[in-house]
């Protein structure tokens, strides 16, 4: 019994981390109806910004991570601007997204294979190998930390969305583009906005990400993977599913990984996508799409 607690804590403390990955990329769809692909990619730019801090400049992740959400908004907002009001009136508008951000995941990737090789990289601050003990269970100390950070994020991203009148727009835009618009919400402004906040989370869990895992260039479409695994289980467009969603299968996974083993890991996250598209294809928090 106490080997399982110890398990569903590990898998918790994950499942934060990762529920701060799937917000960015479920904002995205729920505002501007964008699976973005290249995602994962932009957290492994973020993750070689907090690995270069950390290494050249002893600069800490935690430290380097606001800074790089800044960087990271900007980039975003700068991205969307060049790129998608060309095809907003597209009839073929999503199908043209989902080949965009696809490039721009390849695109990536081949930079940071050019600037950085396909070494392994991980940034190693002393807490990265820490644990306390807490009775009979053990804490990382790592993903302890991780995890709290995501929890302070999500929470303020929660507050922004709520209490903001850049948030009611955000709010109103996932909920109904056209009725939003009929209203008076600047729409362009609010999903520049809405990608740049999605890139700026990106940055963040790439901080995190660079001394959690071990990454390199073309580790982001295993990312990618798990990411749309955790969005559609939890509804795609709804960030409560993205979280609920991102503990679930952190925990099964953790759970596989123990009593399995870790090779069968990331097939739990596949075979839920799979359960989920055959009995609920909408996910547990989305709503059915009617004609």
């Amino acid at each position: 019994m106490r080997g399982l607690v110890q398990v569903v804590i590990l898998g918790l403390l994950l499942g934060g981390v990762y529920a701060l990955m799937a917000s960015g990329l479920t904002l995205l769809f729920g505002v501007m109806r964008v699976v973005n692909l290249a995602h994962a990619a932009f957290m492994l730019v973020a993750a070689y910004m907090a690995f270069f801090a950390f290494d050249i400049l002893d600069i800490d992740p935690f430290v380097s991570l606001p800074a790089i959400m800044v960087v990271m908004f900007l980039g975003g907002a700068a991205l969307y601007r060049l790129l998608f009001p060309r095809i907003e009136g597209s009839p073929r508008y999503g199908e043209m997204t989902v080949l965009m951000t696809f490039g721009l995941a390849f695109i990536a990737e081949g930079l940071m294979s050019f600037f950085f090789t396909g070494t392994f990289r991980t940034a190693s601050p002393s807490y990265a190998t820490d644990a306390f003990r807490v009775g009979s269970f053990f804490i990382p100390t790592a993903q302890l930390y991780a995890s709290g950070a995501s929890i302070v994020l999500l929470t303020g991203l929660w507050a922004f969305l709520n209490f903001t009148r850049t948030g009611y727009g955000v709010r109103a835009t996932m909920q109904n583009r056209t009725a939003a618009q009929i209203v008076g919400v600047d729409v362009r402004r609010v999903s520049t906005i809405s990608f740049g906040i999605g890139m700026a989370l990106a940055g963040a869990s790439g901080a995190l990400i660079s001394f959690l895992f071990p990454f390199f260039p073309a580790r982001h479409w295993q990312w990618i993977a798990i990411l749309l695994s955790l969005i559609v289980l939890g509804g795609l467009g709804s960030l409560k599913g993205a979280v609920i969603g991102a503990l679930i299968l952190a925990v099964a996974s953790s759970l596989v990984t123990d009593y399995v083993g870790s090779a069968w890991s990331p097939m739990t996250f596949f075979l839920a996508l799979f359960l989920i598209l055959v009995v609920r294809p909408q996910g547990l928090f989305g709503k059915e799409q009617r004609l």
